[in-house]
């Protein structure tokens, strides 16, 4: 009787390993050797389909940020009501897999997915009538702000030690308690960031796009 054969080695399923690695162990853990273990292949034929490690990790970002929603920016969609959507997305894609925001953070490079989404945003921007740099800016900005905020978690990094704040920092009496509201805390300061941003870059519009503000005297 002849033997199951193993699955056909293919990009995917690179991939999919190369994600699972570094949600569980992280960027370092990636390498030709151990993804050709896990995959129970040689590690020369992974070269086949990737020729680095970097093109490797370059294929998990761009899965990762090919799970974002760009739909918002096609719909007729105000550009304010667009950015929101479209960062709610992004940030739920990267906290998903934060590990790999690293390595995301060095640009979109050639991946098509990232490329696709910097296009959706400036085309965006400069349909509103932003002019060429402000969008630019705002891209930039919202990228540096939603990868940011999907990096880590700010109410883990305070320990579980009321005494350490009562002694020495007693203006964070509380801060003891934010690991146990990590996720309503993080949500609650990515959504006050966003909403900051937007009203700020609502505030700029019409003189950026050259578009008549609100009367002084308008409720």
């Amino acid at each position: 009787m002849a033997r199951p054969r193993k699955p056909l080695l293919n990009p995917d399923r690179i991939v999919e390993s190369a994600l699972a690695l570094v949600d569980t162990e992280g960027l370092q853990a990636v390498s030709t050797r151990r993804l050709a273990a896990e995959l129970g292949v040689s590690g020369p034929s992974l070269y086949h389909h990737f020729r680095t490690k970097d093109e490797i990790l370059d294929a998990v970002a761009d899965r990762v940020c090919a799970d974002v929603d760009l739909s918002v920016f096609e719909d007729g969609t105000g550009w304010r009501e667009a950015l929101e959507g479209w960062a709610r997305s992004y940030r739920a894609a990267l906290a998903a897999h934060p590990n790999i925001v690293p390595h995301l953070a060095q640009g979109p490079g050639r991946r098509p997915s990232q490329l696709r989404m910097a296009d959706a945003v400036f085309g965006a921007m400069t349909a509103a009538g932003w002019p060429r740099a402000h969008a630019t800016h705002i891209g930039a900005l919202m990228r540096y702000f939603v990868a940011g905020s999907a990096l880590g978690s700010f109410a883990r990094g305070f320990v579980d030690d009321a005494a350490l704040y009562a002694r020495d920092y007693p203006h964070l009496d509380q801060a003891h308690l934010l690991a146990e509201h990590q996720q309503r805390v993080d949500e609650g300061a990515f959504e006050t960031g966003l909403r900051a941003l937007l009203d700020g870059l609502a505030l700029r519009y019409p003189q950026a796009a050259g578009r008549p503000g609100p009367r002084p005297d308008a409720p």
